[in-house]
Formats: structure tokens, C-alpha cells, sequence
């Protein structure tokens, strides 16, 4: 029993020796700060791009035919004259009037 009650002691030392803390120590020198490294250098810009030609212009179409101009109608036959009209009989002479003193003026010639 000698070892068991050693044993219990030293279990109880070890699960009291998590409840109680010491305090920090003196903090350590800090240490030196790394050298930045360098700076990569900016790339070229690249050339701009040649202008494109202008297209060629088109021709000129061609002028259509103008169409074929119609035949000219004959002109009409004249017509005939017709035939001249028998005259009719002469009508006799009327009876004559008779005559009544009447006036009579005279007008002087120019």
C-alpha cells in the first residue's frame, strides 16, 4: 500500500497543478524585421495597330437600251363627196300688192 498511496498523492499533485498558473516572464528581445524585396518592373505598352485602307469605289452600271420606238399608223383613206342634191321647183311668183298713197321721204344724197 505504500505504492498506492504515493501513487494517489502524485495524482492528486498533477490534476491540482492545472488550476494553478505562475506568472509570464520577462518578454524576449524582438526580433529584426526582413528586407522588403523588390519592386518588379512595369512592362511596355504595346504598338497600336496600322489604320485599314479604304475600299475601291464601284464602276459605273451601265446605261439600259432604250426601247424599240412603235410604227406609225397609216392615215385613213378620205372619204367620197357625196352626190349634190336635186334643186326643188321654183314656187310661182306671189300675187302683187296693191298700191296706197303713203309718205314718202327723201333723203338727199351726200
Amino acid at each position: 500500500m505504500k505504492y498506492s498511496t504515493q501513487f494517489v498523492v502524485a495524482a492528486a499533485a498533477f490534476s491540482l497543478a492545472g488550476c494553478f498558473t505562475l506568472p509570464t516572464g520577462p518578454a524576449g528581445p524582438q526580433g529584426a524585421t526582413g528586407a522588403t524585396g523588390y519592386t518588379g518592373a512595369t512592362g511596355y505598352t504595346g504598338a497600336t495597330g496600322s489604320t485599314g485602307h479604304t475600299g475601291a469605289t464601284g464602276g459605273t452600271g451601265a446605261t439600259g437600251d432604250t426601247g424599240n420606238t412603235g410604227a406609225t399608223g397609216d392615215t385613213g383613206a378620205t372619204g367620197y363627196t357625196g352626190a349634190t342634191g336635186s334643186t326643188g321647183a321654183r314656187g310661182s311668183a306671189g300675187a302683187r300688192g296693191s298700191t296706197t298713197p303713203e309718205t314718202v321721204v327723201v333723203v338727199p344724197a351726200r
